[in-house]
């Protein structure tokens, strides 16, 4: 990951354009700071690009693009880059954002960033309609940079996905986690299914009836993922529900969209989030004599 920020870093300085590839169902969960650190520092525009709008609930995706174009150089649009309709307008949002470039003589150079797993690649490959980059459903496929050509007036610099170091807040880990963005040797899936469900019980509790008959209202986070073993009749050994086996079953349902469109956050429960949010102290870390408040502090990554 240092690597690839240095590279990054590196290949701002000639780059006119960021394409942000975020995940739709957590758009802000999924962005990462460095990338938005970076693009800032050389002043350039960003083409945010919500993946997966297929997935995630209309609604908040509404929401959440009203926020971002409502900021100063960026762009956002809803898509799926496995649709190739989709993947065909982004050349003219690119240029909308960047219009002294796209001609022969000054080539509009574009930079294409994002996490482990939203679809970078896919993107990369629809654009230019044969596989140039590789493609799959466990995250940090890509490994390196690479410089490609749309045309003779665009290039593009496909990058690898990057984790920042410390996720400052633990919640965008679990809903990481959840969306696949980190790799399940990384993660407890248990405890990340339980998190997705006490989301869904919040929010769409009419999605866990339809799809596992049990009556939400009725059940906790724990009671979903037990609910989910018994409809699918997973047992161990001695009898007992797979707690395990529902959890990844529960994952799965929600990232391939079985469960219906999904959203974990919305741009209001993220105020909400950087509101409300408190980091716990660490040991050796006392209270502060004057303010009573906690010493801030960075949380380490779930993974």
């Amino acid at each position: 990951m240092n690597a690839a920020r240095k590279k990054a870093a590196e290949t701002m300085e000639s780059t006119d354009l960021v394409i942000e590839v975020l995940d739709a169902r957590i758009p802000q969960a999924s962005c990462n700071p460095m990338v938005e650190e970076l693009r800032l520092f050389r002043q350039r525009p960003c083409l945010k690009i919500l993946n997966k709008s297929d997935l995630a609930d209309p609604a908040s995706t509404k929401a959440w693009l009203d926020f971002y174009n409502a900021q100063k150089g960026v762009r956002a649009v809803a898509l799926s880059c496995k649709k190739p309709s989709d993947v065909a307008k982004v050349p003219g949002f690119a240029l909308e954002l960047a219009p002294h470039r796209g001609v022969p003589t000054k080539p509009l150079r574009m930079m294409i960033m994002g996490i482990p797993n939203v679809g970078k690649s896919t993107l990369m490959n629809a654009l230019l309609k044969k596989r140039v980059a590789n493609v799959g459903d466990e995250p940090a496929v890509t490994k390196v940079q690479q410089r490609l050509y749309l045309g003779k007036n665009m290039i593009l610099t496909d990058t690898p996905g990057m984790l920042w170091p410390k996720i400052a807040h633990p919640t965008d880990g679990l809903m990481l986690a959840a969306s696949h963005a980190i790799g399940v040797n990384a993660l407890i899936e248990e405890e990340v299914a339980v998190f997705l469900a006490e989301i869904l019980l919040q929010r769409y509790p009419q999605f866990l009836n339809l799809r596992y008959g049990l009556n939400a209202a009725e059940v906790d986070a724990v009671g979903v993922v037990e609910a989910v073993a018994k409809k699918r009749a997973y047992r161990v050994k001695g009898g007992d529900w797979d707690f395990e086996k529902a959890a990844h079953t529960l994952l799965l349902d929600y990232r391939s969209g079985a469960l219906g469109r999904v959203s974990l956050e919305t741009p209001q429960s993220r105020a909400h989030l950087l509101a409300t949010y408190v980091p716990p102290v660490l040991l050796g870390q006392g209270k502060s004599v004057d303010t009573g408040m906690a010493e801030e502090s960075e949380q380490d990554d779930l993974a």
